[in-house]
C-alpha cells in the first residue's frame, strides 16, 4: 500500500498526541550544540516514520547549510535573485522555469493565484476576492485533502468530480485550474494522463501537488501533461524546511512569483528569504548528483539490521514492503507477531517507544488489547533515518518485544450505565468554544454515534 505524506491525516493520530506528552527536562537558557532542544526542555526524535512537517521533515544536507550561510552574508535584489534561480532550476530539472516558495503549500497558493489573476496588478490586489474572476478549480474527489486549504485561501472554489463525464461537464467560463494530488491515484481513471488532453483543449492549466515525491528529471508530471508541479523542499530533497519548489510553464511560474513576497500581493506573508532560496537551489544541485541507488541500499541495510534483531524474539517475523508511488519512496519493514502470545500489541509498543528514551517515532502500528485480536505489527520507514538510528531502533524494539511490561488481561465488562440518546456537548478550545449535538446508540459495551 502507498505511504504518502497524506497518510498523516488519515491515520497518524499518534502524532497529535506528541504535544500532550510532558517534557522530562527542565527548560533553561538556550545552548547551541548537540543538546540544543534539550536545553529548552524539548525532546528530539529518532525518525523511523518518514518526511512529515509536524516532526520537522528532514535534516538539511551539509551543502544546503553551507549555501544558506554564504547567502546570509550578502544583500541581493530578490527579483534578480529569483530570475537567476529560475533559470538555473530550469537547467537542472528540464522544466521551462522554476521558483522557490515558502514551502509546498505556499507553492500551491502562488500557483492558484497566478491561474486566477495572472499578472494583472489590479486583479492581484483583489485576492482573495475572486468575484468576476475565474475562480473554480476542478479536482478528482480523491485529490481533496487538508492541504488544499492553501488553494482555497486564494478565494478559489473547488469543483469535485468522480467520473470523466462529471469532469467534462465541470468546465465553464469560470474554470481557472485543474488540480491533482500526486500518488497512486493519479494513475487511475481520473489520473493526469486521462485529464490532461481536455484541459489542454480548454486552455486550462493543470497543477500537480507532489509534496513528498522524489524529483524526477525530466519531470514525470510535466511530461504527462501538467503545466505546474509543486514540491516540498524540506522533505526528500533535504533542503530548507521552510522552502518549496514550483516548476513548469514559464509564464505561469513567473506570474506565481509576482504573487509572492516581496511583492505586495496575496502571497506577501509567505516569504522565502535569500537563505531559503539559495539553500533550495543547493538542494536541487545536490539532488541531481546524489547516488540514489547507494541510498536505497543503505536503507535496505538498516532494515536488515532491525529485522535481524527483532526476529530473535520467538514468534516475530518481518517483511520488506516496496513502495508503489514516488511519495516517501523507500522500502519499509513490517514487523509482525501475535499479540496474545507476546503479551503486547503494536499500538502499545509504538507508545512505549515514543515515550521512552531515546524517543523513537515509527511509521505506524496495528493491534489492540481485545481478546482474539491476533496479529500486531509495527512499520519502520528508513527514508529519513540517519546513520546510527537503525542500531538504536533495533535495540529498543527488541527490548520491548522480548520483555513487554506486565499488564492485566482486558476482559470486556458489561456497561455500568446506558448513554444512548441525544447529548448536547460544549467543546472548550484553547481559544473559543463550540456547541454540538450528538446521538449515541449503545449495544452492550459497544457505542456508535453521529452528529445530529
Amino acid at each position: 500500500m502507498p505511504f504518502l505524506r497524506r497518510d498523516l491525516f488519515r491515520g497518524g493520530a499518534i502524532l497529535s498526541a506528541i504535544a500532550s506528552i510532558p517534557a522530562r527536562l527542565m527548560a533553561g537558557p538556550l545552548r547551541v550544540g548537540p543538546d540544543i532542544y534539550q536545553s529548552i526542555g524539548v525532546r528530539p526524535l529518532v525518525n523511523c516514520k518518514g518526511t512529515f512537517t509536524i516532526i520537522s521533515g528532514s535534516q538539511t544536507l551539509p551543502e544546503v547549510k553551507a549555501a544558506m550561510e554564504a547567502a546570509s552574508k550578502h544583500y541581493v535584489h530578490l527579483d534578480e535573485l529569483m530570475d537567476g534561480v529560475g533559470k538555473r532550476l530550469a537547467e537542472l530539472t528540464q522544466a521551462e522555469w522554476g521558483m522557490v516558495s515558502n514551502g509546498c503549500a505556499a507553492a500551491l497558493a502562488h500557483a492558484a493565484a497566478a491561474c486566477i489573476a495572472g499578472a494583472d496588478p489590479e486583479k492581484m490586489q483583489r485576492l482573495p476576492d475572486t468575484r468576476g474572476l475565474k475562480n473554480e478549480v476542478i479536482a478528482p474527489a480523491y485529490s481533496r485533502n487538508v492541504y488544499d486549504h492553501a488553494v482555497r485561501a486564494t478565494g478559489a472554489k473547488f469543483i469535485d468530480v468522480a467520473s470523466m463525464d462529471e469532469y467534462r461537464r465541470a468546465f465553464n467560463e469560470r474554470t481557472a485550474m485543474v488540480m491533482i494530488l500526486a500518488g497512486s491515484g493519479d494513475r487511475g481513471p481520473l489520473g493526469l494522463p486521462a485529464l490532461a488532453p481536455l484541459a489542454k483543449e480548454k486552455g486550462v492549466p493543470i497543477l500537480v501537488d507532489a509534496a513528498a515525491e522524489r524529483l524526477k528529471v525530466p519531470n514525470v508530471h510535466l511530461a504527462a501533461g501538467a503545466d505546474l508541479v509543486a514540491y516540498s523542499g524540506g522533505k526528500c530533497m533535504r533542503g530548507p524546511q521552510s522552502a518549496g519548489l514550483l516548476l513548469g510553464r514559464k509564464d505561469l511560474v513567473k506570474a506565481a512569483w509576482l504573487h509572492s513576497a516581496p511583492h505586495h500581493s496575496f502571497g506577501r506573508p509567505m516569504k522565502a528569504g535569500k537563505e531559503e532560496i539559495m539553500g533550495m537551489l543547493a538542494a536541487v544541485e545536490a539532488w541531481v548528483k546524489r547516488d540514489h541507488d547507494r541510498e536505497w541500499k543503505e536503507w535496505e541495510g538498516w532494515l536488515a539490521e532491525i529485522s535481524k534483531s527483532v526476529t530473535r524474539v520467538k514468534g516475530v517475523t518481518t517483511q520488506v514492503l516496496q513502495p508503489d508511488s514516488l511519495s516517501n519512496n523507500a522500502p519499509r519493514l513490517s514487523i509482525q507477531w501475535n499479540a496474545e502470545a507476546l503479551g503486547i500489541n503494536g499500538q502499545e509498543v509504538e507508545k512505549i517507544l515514543l515515550d521512552g528514551e531515546p524517543r523513537i517515532i515509527l511509521g505506524g502500528s496495528s493491534g489492540s488489547r481485545r481478546a482474539g485480536a491476533g496479529t500486531s505489527s509495527l512499520t519502520i520507514m528508513p527514508y529519513m533515518m540517519m546513520p546510527g538510528d537503525a542500531s538504536i531502533a533495533a535495540r529498543r524494539i527488541h527490548e520491548v518485544l522480548a520483555n513487554p511490561p506486565k499488564r492485566a488481561a482486558v476482559k470486556p465488562a458489561a456497561p455500568s450505565v446506558n448513554v444512548a440518546g441525544q447529548w448536547d456537548v460544549e467543546v472548550q478550545y484553547v481559544l473559543g468554544k463550540s456547541h454540538h449535538t450528538v446521538v449515541f446508540e449503545q449495544k452492550s459495551a459497544e457505542l456508535v454515534g453521529k452528529n445530529a
